[in-house]
């Protein structure tokens, strides 16, 4: 992959749009999806496209638009749409947005795997028919996901920018479950689709699967081991809670007046970086500026939050890299490649034997934001959900509801596994975008249970 005939499209597109600045970015997605439920495929999709945003900047402001019609006509098309939406805005007087950035050299990575990128439905099959023994041999049946795709992405700007990049990810998602709604839960996310053990995926998720009727937990707080799918959904939310510059120039994000203090337990080292093996890297971000390791937490102590072109203006900083559509987002920047350091316990096990009694969750799921200035959110445990009883995972729980504050967990971590995995909630719908959190499970003192989960 060398995306040259993405970039030459970019070129071709440049040409057509006017105004102060302008910006051209080509995407060109090839991607399968699979889906299945009982142990049947119930959906399988194939995409292969090529779009094209056109960005116009304006006496400060700008107007987009996109097209997948990338002859002469359809570019001229989306160019003329782009510069009257400037055009408009631009009557209200002076803008905000600083202008596109300067070309800045890029750092090659290894997010880019040509077996995946050739890949055919035929390995789709293959995945789900070694998902479906597995479950089928423990007497349950398969439900989830897989997919693989690649994206190459090419941007030339009137400033000189000019810049392309290759991307593959590859994800599986095994929940096993009996007659009786009793499941298990196991995902696997990497840059190459031949890393992903369809089978041994899928085992994973039958060990959650007990037989023995599940207990119920009261309301309280309770000392918790979070596996790394849980830690993954917290700290994504964290992303755009905390670390968006937009929300943190506006005094409304979770760090607001907090960098330079502790908002962690000193074991927490929270960066966003694409050179850490295991992550899903990429070269630069949606404005074409290059991707950098930035330490956000750093021994529990907040360092830092991300910005886009726009935003950091806002901030009177420079741009961190961060900015997820040309021109900026209107919901600001995040990171995409969060990694958190891992600690010494060598497993679960470990991390579990010091409790007397408390909580193991597998994975979050429907969270939703109470009050963001807090990073408070509120959701229900599921897929494998655990009393830990003189140190030792046993019964299996009723799923329950949490309220709790994502910062305020990390600040009662006590230990994380050496072990990180990628957690990547995968984007079913839009253009493809791949992300994840590198992470290790956590053992936290205390995880605020409000109530049961129908």
């Amino acid at each position: 992959m060398n995306g040259e005939g993405e970039l030459a499209l970019a070129h071709r597109a440049l040409a057509h749009l006017g105004g102060d600045q302008a910006q051209a970015t080509v995407t060109h997605e090839r991607s399968l999806f699979s889906r299945f439920a009982r142990s049947t495929a119930t959906q399988a999709t194939v995409i292969d496209d090529t779009s094209v945003e056109m960005l116009c900047v304006l006496d400060g402001h700008t107007g987009a638009a996109s097209t997948n019609q990338v002859d002469d006509e359809g570019l001229e098309d989306a160019a003329r749409l782009a510069r009257g939406a400037a055009t408009a805005a631009a009557r209200s007087g002076p803008g905000a947005y600083p202008g596109l950035p300067q070309p800045a050299p890029t750092t090659a990575h290894r997010g880019y795997d040509p077996a995946t990128a050739t890949l055919d439905a035929g390995a789709a099959g293959c995945a789900l028919a070694a998902a479906f023994a597995r479950c089928r041999e423990a007497g349950l049946e398969a439900f989830g996901i897989w997919t693989a795709g690649e994206v190459t992405t090419a941007i030339a700007s009137s400033t000189g920018v000019a810049v392309a990049d290759g991307v593959t990810d590859a994800s599986m998602t095994v929940i096993a479950r009996d007659n009786g709604g009793r499941s298990g839960y196991a995902t696997s996310t990497a840059v190459a689709a031949g890393t992903i053990d369809a089978a041994a995926l899928a085992a994973a998720a039958v060990a959650k699967v007990t037989r023995d009727d599940p207990a119920t937990l009261a309301p309280g707080e309770y000392t918790v081991v979070l596996d790394h799918a849980a830690v993954g959904t917290l700290l994504d939310f964290l992303g755009s809670l905390a670390f968006n510059g937009l929300a943190h120039t506006e005094l409304r994000g979770a760090l607001s007046g907090l960098i330079g203090a502790r908002v962690a337990a000193p074991c927490i080292n929270l960066a966003d970086s694409t050179r850490v093996p295991g992550t899903l890297p990429r070269s630069f971000d949606a404005e074409g500026v290059p991707k950098r390791p930035l330490p956000l937490i750093q021994d529990g102590i907040a360092h830092a939050v991300v910005y886009d072109t726009r935003t950091a203006a806002l901030a009177r900083t420079s741009s961190t890299g961060h900015a997820l559509a040309p021109g900026g987002s209107p919901d600001g920047p995040e990171p995409v490649n969060l990694v958190l350091a891992g600690g010494d316990a060598a497993t679960l096990e470990e991390l579990c034997a010091p409790i007397k009694r408390g909580l193991f969750v597998t994975r979050l799921w429907y969270v939703n934001t109470v009050e963001p200035r807090r990073a408070l959110l509120t959701g229900m445990t599921r897929d494998g959900t655990f009393l830990i009883e003189d140190g030792a995972i046993g019964r299996p729980l009723h799923d329950v509801r949490f309220t709790d504050s994502a910062l305020r967990i990390l600040a009662a971590t006590e230990q994380l596994t050496a072990a990180q995995r990628l957690v990547s909630d995968t984007d079913q719908y839009g253009r493809r975008f791949a992300k994840g959190v590198l992470c290790p499970a956590l053992r936290a003192g205390a995880f605020r249970v409000s109530g049961g989960s129908a």
